[in-house]
């Protein structure tokens, strides 16, 4: 399998080349030249395996420069029950008849990055390797509040690498922000911004693209790469989960094999919903993909109308992590859609850079409302959400997941479906961000003057369910990591990182 960029410039690297590199020199995103596509055969195979197995199988397709055994170590290594407080990595919850929950928050960061972070340092490792490369590599990495921990951790003390995070210093929940400022790791440097997380995702785009520090960086031996994912080697995991929720559909006999099935994911930056639709292009039975917004409903307007634009108000929301105007993976989308038509991607995108706005042509907008349904939900809609969702099933749903089962509803309400089996992509722990969800459940009077820290316990214990490890005592922790600068002083603390003259 080769890959090439959204922006037309680079072709037929390997997986390992683009893997290692994370964002094309050109400027666009790396994706595979072909498609993978599944044998009903295989699909049914599939649907027998265990979470490794089927990791092992789907992977193996795209990086087929890495050999079986190398793949196979790399995945025991980064799904297993000492990391995962599961022995099925992502549980399926059935919350009624009709649709079941996708948990992908066992991990230790308690968020659904941690189903691509745990892997991805065993990838670039290997990948450096595989291409001769001499050089350390620096992982550099922006962060609306999940990706940062989950980074920081898979990294923390792997030889041959250096870990910078940027994330918005306001604009994370406070227990985000303890996760990565206590976070240990002789390599890892998290740094907070005055800014949001679209300032933060721009500002290391362009320090990827800087010229006079890529020099100097080559002079010192370091190499950049990323833990976004904008790296193919951070995204391609995730294709494997909604196989693993499909195979536990039938498993728990919700479906019959072939059937199709509806799947909601809560997205910002559109990577996670950009893994289902690879997962449903190899053949995956999907109906429809129900991309869920915030307040910040740039994606769920695209979708319905063809026109992307990140010329509006910035809001801070209770979803903090789908606080985002600027979708990167989108790029990758567009390409795929276009049938790889770069010269239309790098227009839109060149529109999108100068105007804040672009609209992509009535072919375009047609194969994307084929299989794409969305919307959006309301601070007060989100909430109402968890209420409603605890008091009929008792089951406790975090702010991000609150967003896609309302954005569910809507959809069932509006196009009449409510027959179609349904996965809905829980993303992160309902203790992550336990002041709205206590907001939510006991109201307004039960938060006030209370910490994150101290919400944590109440709600352990008016709901009778524990704190993940990876979030308790979290408050006790020594704080490591001090760093917080303008936007513009984002190049020159890599510089003193790497002790660069420029």
């Amino acid at each position: 399998m080769l890959y090439e960029s959204t922006r037309g410039k680079i072709k037929d690297l390997t997986s390992a080349e683009v893997i290692k590199i994370g964002i094309a020199p050109d400027g666009g995103l790396f994706v595979p030249k072909n498609i993978v596509e599944l044998s009903k055969e295989q699909q049914e195979q599939l649907s027998r395996l265990d979470y490794q197995d089927l990791a092992l199988f789907l992977l193996k397709q795209y990086l087929s420069d890495f050999n079986e055994e190398e793949l196979y170590k790399s995945i025991i290594n980064a799904y297993n029950r000492e990391k995962f407080e599961s022995d099925e990595i992502v549980p399926l919850y059935r919350l009624n008849e009709s649709s079941c929950i996708l948990e992908l928050w066992h991990g230790p960061t308690c968020a659904f990055k941690d189903l691509a972070l745990q892997l991805l340092p065993y990838l670039i490792v290997l990948a450096v390797s595989k291409t001769e490369e001499s050089k350390e590599i620096v992982i550099l990495t922006a962060t609306s509040g999940d990706t940062g921990k989950a980074a920081l951790e898979g990294f923390k003390d792997v030889d041959g690498t250096k870990i910078i995070v940027f994330y918005p210093y306001n604009g994370v929940s406070e227990i985000q922000k303890m996760q990565m400022i206590t976070q240990e790791g002789n390599n890892v440097y998290p740094i907070g911004i005055y800014g949001n997380f679209d300032e933060a995702q721009n500002g290391v785009k362009s320090l990827f693209s800087d010229r006079e520090l890529t020099l100097a960086m080559d002079k010192k031996g370091y190499k950049f790469s990323s833990a976004n994912s904008i790296n193919w080697g951070r995204l391609v995991p995730q294709i494997v989960y909604y196989f693993s929720a499909y195979s536990n559909m039938i498993k728990n006999n919700q479906i019959k094999f072939g059937e199709k099935i509806n799947v909601v994911v809560p997205t910002g930056n559109f990577g996670n919903i950009l893994a289902a639709f690879y997962a449903a292009k190899m053949g995956l039975p999907v109906n429809k993909l129900i991309c869920a917004s915030n307040e910040n409903n740039v994606l769920a307007e695209f979708i319905n109308t063809g026109i992307y634009n990140a010329k509006r108000e910035f809001k801070k929301t209770i979803s903090p992590s789908m606080d985002i105007l600027i979708s990167s993976n989108l790029e990758r989308l567009l390409y795929e859609v276009t049938g790889h038509d770069s010269k239309s991607v790098v227009k839109w995108m060149d529109d999108l850079k100068t105007e804040g706005i672009y609209e992509i042509d009535a072919w375009s907008k047609r194969e994307i409302k084929n299989l794409f349904w969305a919307s959006y939900c309301t601070e007060d809609e989100t909430l109402d959400t968890i209420k409603k969702v605890y008091e009929d099933y008792k089951y406790l749903v975090d702010t991000h997941t609150a967003v896609g089962i309302g954005v569910y509803w809507k959809y069932t309400a509006i196009s009449g479906d409510i027959n179609t089996k349904t996965v809905i992509a829980s993303t992160a722990s309902p203790f992550k961000f336990n002041q709205s969800v206590v907001k939510a459940l006991m109201g307004e009077d039960r938060i006030r003057g209370r910490s994150e820290f101290e919400l944590l316990k109440m709600l352990s214990d008016e709901c009778k369910v524990p704190i993940p490890t990876g979030l308790k005592d979290l408050d006790k922790k020594e704080i490591k990591h001090f760093t917080v600068c303008p936007v513009s002083e984002m190049k020159k603390n890599v510089e003193c990182i790497l002790d660069l003259q420029i």
